[in-house]
């Protein structure tokens, strides 16, 4: 088990931030825009499931996770609130969220799915997803160059945590038994709703902005995906590695986090560890 602290992040996310603020980069700003839309419900979501499922399980086995699944709530409570004031700012800014009610309809239809273990698949999917954006992050922070201070700190503590965390959902989903198809079923689904959501939601912050059929803004995606330091290119093996018999979130390598949040404690106070 990984011990799992729970960070309160000393940045300041009252006072706006300019519209193309990710280095004055439109598409950038408009990526990073979109994948904070998703997070306040999605990280609702994983702890539902994760807390869900835990309940699920004896007693016995239950207690090996308690301390873990506290500090997993915790930081995704953490993660949720923040990016609730970050995406004020958004709204703000007059951006419309249009990925959050697709995700709330899922849900919805989830409903139907009584057995716990697919949404924890989901979950252990998802955050796996996410984890190979954070790593991405942190191995290539040109991703953020010019942004400001407060912005990138925000994101890399993000990408840290999720780092920190990236086993949890996974190994509740096989201490409930969770079998290998569904577990490799949901990861194909979740890489095609999560890509195409996350590209639409950056296609309509750039024509909100008035950016969307701008040169600058598609030599800038050409880049971020496909450059030297594109996130298609350094991202698909760990992403294909998920299906692999032996597969474990922790074979993926959290030094860079464990780097980062070390030389950053001055960033955030820490408020509780498991």
């Amino acid at each position: 088990m990984t011990e799992l602290v729970v960070r309160r992040l000393l940045i300041d996310l009252e006072t706006p931030f300019e519209r193309h603020w990710n280095g004055g980069d439109a598409f950038r700003s408009a990526y990073f825009n979109a994948l904070s839309m998703s997070f306040p419900v999605g990280e609702q979501f994983f702890i539902d499931s994760v807390r869900t499922g835990v309940k699920s399980l004896p007693p016995e086995r239950r207690a090996s996770f308690e301390a873990e699944v506290q500090g997993f709530i915790g930081q995704e409570a953490t993660h949720r609130r923040i990016h609730a004031l970050f995406n004020g700012q958004l709204a703000r800014l007059g951006y419309v969220n249009a990925w959050e009610p697709r995700i709330l309809k899922r849900l919805e239809r989830m409903k139907a799915l009584t057995d716990p273990r697919h949404a924890v698949a989901i979950t252990a999917a998802t955050e796996h997803f996410t984890a190979i954006l954070a790593q991405h992050l942190l191995e290539h922070p040109q991703a953020l160059e010019g942004a400001p201070q407060r912005l990138t700190t925000l994101w890399f503590w993000h990408a840290c945590e999720e780092s920190e965390h990236r086993s949890v959902a996974f190994d509740v989903y096989r201490a409930l038994g969770g079998n290998e198809v569904w577990r490799r079923r949901w990861m194909r689904l979740i890489t095609f709703h999560f890509t195409t959501d996350v590209l639409r939601q950056t296609a309509r912050n750039l024509w909100h902005d008035g950016e969307l059929f701008h040169w600058r803004t598609w030599r800038s995606a050409a880049s971020f995906f496909f450059g030297g330091h594109g996130l298609v290119r350094h991202a698909f093996r760990p992403w294909r590695s998920y299906f692999r018999a032996d597969f474990h979130p922790s074979h993926q390598d959290g030094t860079l986090a464990a780097h980062w949040l070390r030389r950053h404690e001055a960033d955030y106070n820490v408020v509780r560890s498991a």
